[in-house]
């Protein structure tokens, strides 16, 4: 008893491709690759617009001292 085996993920992999085709799974591997592409992007922007805020808010609590 247990997990699946490479017999079983290939029947359901056959069976997803003869379902979408090859093209509209390319399209769709493509729209995963460039959410996750834009996401990373977004989240190493957000990091890196707090770290700047970080400094601009010590720069001015030095100033009000």
């Amino acid at each position: 008893m247990g997990g699946i085996s490479i017999w079983q993920l290939l029947i359901i992999l056959a069976i997803v491709v003869m379902i979408f085709g090859t093209k509209k799974l390319r399209n769709m591997g493509k729209d995963v690759g460039g959410a996750v592409k834009e996401f990373k992007e977004a989240v190493a922007d957000n990091s890196s617009d707090s770290a700047d805020k970080s400094t601009v808010l010590d720069e001015e609590k030095t100033h009000i001292e």
